[in-house]
């Protein structure tokens, strides 16, 4: 089967989707949503938590993968890069549990992602965030849909009314030219879900200055394309993975009416953080 063609992709997608699923089942397995337990974890050097869920879920997507797709290349957050990924056309792009922090805590805002990344573009993604029984996917130009229903980001018109997933105090913190004239919605730990929510229509704008890991967006970033929404770094490029470092440098997501002004607010706030950094070296 050609490894481009729309019956392989329709192909790549069930299987992204029964894997992820069968990744949020396993992952659920050591999840307490009570809180009144939560697997061995421990801390990367990073600082960021890892738990025996992350790696279980890791080493189960990873076995699956090489066995069905062996000549595709792999990246996850929870195994050692390798060069050799460089060289392939198709890369399986995974975080097996993305926002470990609220998994480890009992909260839901957690999710498996699974993305196929082929010639620099995703093409197919899944999300599956099974302590809100809810499963993401997208292809290519096919659409995005929660649950089998397709998804349509909001389409608002401009800030008035704007919906953010970020902390409220954040609204009117200094660093922007003007408080955002809208209001804070949930912020999941997952990056991921976060940018789904633009997808679902339950968000219209987000956006992060810091250097995120391309598994961290992959997916998502998919689904909220497919859905309508506008999605670029933080310099207003279009994302690309399966770079030699393997970072996407800020997200600016929206509604496409509203992304030039996303993204202009994101540079101020950029260039007013550094402004400070600078004053008080």
């Amino acid at each position: 089967m050609n490894p481009y063609s729309p019956q392989q992709r329709a192909a790549d997608l069930a299987l992204a989707a029964e894997i992820a699923g069968n990744a949020g089942t396993l992952a659920l397995g050591h999840f307490d949503g009570r809180a009144r337990r939560s697997p061995r974890s421990w801390a990367k050097a990073d600082g960021s938590p890892v738990s025996e869920a992350d790696m279980a879920v890791n080493a189960y997507l990873k076995g699956v993968i090489a066995a069905a797709r062996p000549e595709d290349g792999w990246l996850s957050e929870e195994s050692v890069d390798c060069a050799s990924r460089l060289d392939k056309r198709r890369l399986w792009v995974v975080d097996p549990i993305d926002g470990t922090r609220d998994f480890l805590r009992g909260r839901s805002g957690w999710a498996v992602s699974v993305a196929l990344v082929e010639d620099g573009a995703v093409s197919v993604a899944v999300l599956a965030a099974p302590a809100q029984k809810r499963l993401y996917a997208a292809s290519a130009g096919q659409g995005a849909t929660l649950n089998g229903k397709r998804l349509r980001v909001s389409g608002l018109g401009s800030l008035a009314g704007v919906r953010l997933p970020i902390d409220a105090a954040n609204l009117a913190a200094s660093f922007w030219p003007s408080p955002w004239p809208g209001s804070a919605v949930a912020k999941p730990n997952s990056l991921a879900l976060r940018m789904a929510m633009l997808a679902a229509d339950e968000a219209d704008a987000w956006l992060e200055g810091r250097s995120v890991a391309e598994w961290d967006v992959a997916a998502a970033s998919l689904i909220l394309a497919e859905a309508g929404g506008t999605v670029t770094d933080r310099h207003g490029a279009p994302l690309r993975f399966n770079q030699p470092q393997p970072l996407i440098h800020g997200i600016a997501a929206a509604t496409p009416a509203l992304h030039t002004e996303v993204l202009a607010r994101l540079d101020h706030a950029l260039k007013a953080l550094a402004a400070r950094r600078r004053a008080v070296a």
